[in-house]
């Protein structure tokens, strides 16, 4: 396992930060490695003991045994039983540092605004302060008045001898309606994620992860449902991520959209969007009989018409699709660019490292833009 880091895609020059401590460098890399392994303890470690051989991450003083004897006393790993024997299984706690360190790698790059909050461009009822102000309406909420600026009112219109308050007098303070927006998160996990030597499914998984991270810890009022589409299409909790793997699958795009858009039926705001990362053209569909059509030569006409049409009805319903593309394979750049003129969305050709930025300023785009209706 010769350049074992190259192999796993790792800059270990980010690990050589002064004050830190033999765990908490260990712990980093162990993070990007469980993520690899689809949560796989003993895999992980096995990496981590190869990088430790070419890049000399240990002394005598502190080795990867006392590293792992560390994850349990911490409470980040545990060992359970499992009918073939003994196991060791990352626990809740590490699950979360995972989706922490996904946000701080790839949200941290990216500017943040001022605020730290999303607004919609329309004035409104929220908690969100403009500086700006203007007379008292009758229906306005008296928590909205202005004392401070009511009051100079008062002084200016009456004098200080003759004090008085009056309607006339009021001001309120203008706030900004704060949008709820709803988002699904489309995993394609086909057999072409890891096809040709190339890894694409990690880096969905970190996105996945940072995003799910982000909207649970600043925009706790917004949803996120993560769905996967190989054959079939299925929701997958947050906590999942870690372990999620590709298959023998094809690209069943219909059913990850027909799934995406009934879990949006059932959301009350009316801010909903879509997010699709995927490398391949639609390759299958699920019959009615409930027997798979498949063809991978090129597109087939019976499946992309059925995208298509899935695209328009998401228009219909004000749902946006952004697409995120992992591959620039002519036939899918083909069908991509159809599937975002049906939508009015958008479609996005990203490497695997930029990834993660564009859906997160997309999202925060978003967000800005889907204000209320």
């Amino acid at each position: 396992m010769k350049n074992a880091g190259k192999q796993k895609g790792f800059v270990f020059k980010t690990y050589k930060a002064p004050n830190i401590s033999p765990f908490e460098k260990l712990f980093d890399i162990f993070k990007e490695l469980i993520t690899h392994t689809s949560g796989d303890f003993d895999e992980a470690i096995s990496w981590l003991r190869e990088l430790d051989k070419e890049y000399q991450l240990t002394d005598q003083n502190y080795t990867i045994d006392d590293f792992i004897e560390d994850l349990k006393k911490k409470g980040f790993i545990k060992d359970i039983v499992t009918p073939s024997g003994e196991a060791t299984k990352i626990t809740a706690k590490t699950e979360r540092a995972i989706r922490q360190q996904a946000l701080n790698r790839i949200f941290g790059k990216i500017k943040r605004s001022g605020s730290g909050n999303h607004k919609s461009k329309n004035p409104g009822i929220g908690d969100e302060h403009t500086g700006d102000f203007r007379n008292y309406q009758f229906g306005d909420a008296l928590d909205r008045v202005s004392i401070t600026e009511s009051l100079k009112n008062a002084q200016i219109n009456h004098g200080i001898s003759n004090f008085m308050l009056s309607e006339n007098d009021l001001v309120v303070e203008e706030s900004m309606h704060k949008s709820q927006m709803s988002t699904v998160l489309m995993i394609d996990i086909s057999h072409s994620m890891i096809l040709y030597g190339e890894d694409r499914i990690t880096p969905a998984k970190k996105v996945a992860m940072a995003l799910a991270e982000l909207i649970t810890t600043r925009y706790p009022k917004d949803t996120l449902d993560i769905l996967v589409f190989g054959n079939d299409a299925w929701t997958i909790k947050i906590k999942d991520l870690p372990y999620l793997q590709v298959g023998p699958y094809h690209t069943n795009t219909v059913a990850g959209l027909q799934l995406a858009m009934d879990l949006l039926r059932r959301k009350r705001n009316t801010n909903k969007q879509i997010f699709m990362i995927t490398d391949g053209k639609p390759s299958c569909l699920r019959l009615p009989t409930g027997e798979y059509y498949k063809n991978s030569n090129g597109l087939d006409s019976y499946i992309t018409n059925k995208c298509y049409a899935m695209a328009q009805q998401a228009r219909k319903l004000h749902i946006p699709i952004t697409t995120f593309m992992i591959a620039e394979d002519p036939y899918l750049m083909q069908f991509v660019r159809k599937f975002t003129q049906a939508n009015q969305g958008k479609a996005l050709y990203t490497g695997l490292k930029s990834l993660g930025e564009m859906i997160f300023e997309d999202y925060e785009t978003n967000r800005k833009k889907r204000i209320k209706r």
